[in-house]
């Protein structure tokens, strides 16, 4: 057994979650395989696995109860948060991670070889491409950890919308001045997230257009 397999099962339970043993294993493969990856590509600035369960697993595990159910596309997925985990602990839902970074993808097109996962893909690709926008559709949830900016992630996210389409933004302190600045045309839920062991404020915004 993993030694943090007990630990990640008890801190997923804190979430109000009920993960399969495989769900809790996958969720340690990645986790090892990003510290493999991480001493030759740099995919991540946190380097201790200790500090990576909380930083990287519980902290996208933690949206997984107020994320909204459909295809997902994760703008600036980087090396796979939160896109992979929520593929990982929901296999029935289609995952499509995009970066424009080629080592992040890389990383993540071999581990979805490994195991062989059927519902998530890979994309190397900058947000704005047409080419890139036109081929992979319109998708029902759009998630991202890694934009600054709301307003900047609601312009990326538009073109792959449909007209009940939601955006699922994790951000640290509520950006109300940028939640303000999208009143009229959005419509915005703000959700305090409970991370185990992580003394920050965590927030997820659920954006759906007006």
């Amino acid at each position: 057994m993993h030694p943090f397999f007990q630990a990640l099962k008890q801190d997923s339970q804190k979430l109000g979650l009920q993960l399969s043993d495989e769900a809790l294993q996958a969720l340690l493969q990645y986790q090892d395989a990003l510290l493999l990856w991480n001493k030759a590509y740099n995919l991540t600035a946190i380097r201790q696995p200790k500090e990576m369960l909380v930083k990287h697993l519980l902290d996208s595990l933690s949206i997984l109860k107020a994320l909204p159910a459909g295809r997902l596309l994760d703008i600036g997925t980087g090396g796979g948060m939160p896109g992979m985990i929520v593929a990982l602990t929901q296999p029935e839902r289609e995952c499509v991670l995009l970066d424009s970074n080629g080592k992040k993808i890389r990383f993540l097109t071999q581990f979805i070889a490994d195991l062989k996962l059927k519902n998530v893909t890979a994309v190397q690709t900058r947000v704005e491409n047409v080419e890139s926008i036109q081929s992979l559709g319109q998708f029902d949830v759009i998630t991202s950890r890694a934009f600054a900016s709301l307003t900047d992630f609601v312009d990326a996210s538009k073109p792959y919308m449909h007209a009940n389409s939601q955006i699922a933004a994790m951000k640290g302190l509520v950006p109300q001045e940028e939640i303000d600045a999208l009143a009229g045309q959005w419509q915005c839920e703000t959700i305090a997230l409970t991370v185990p062991h992580l003394d920050e404020q965590r927030h997820l915004l659920i954006l759906k257009q007006i």
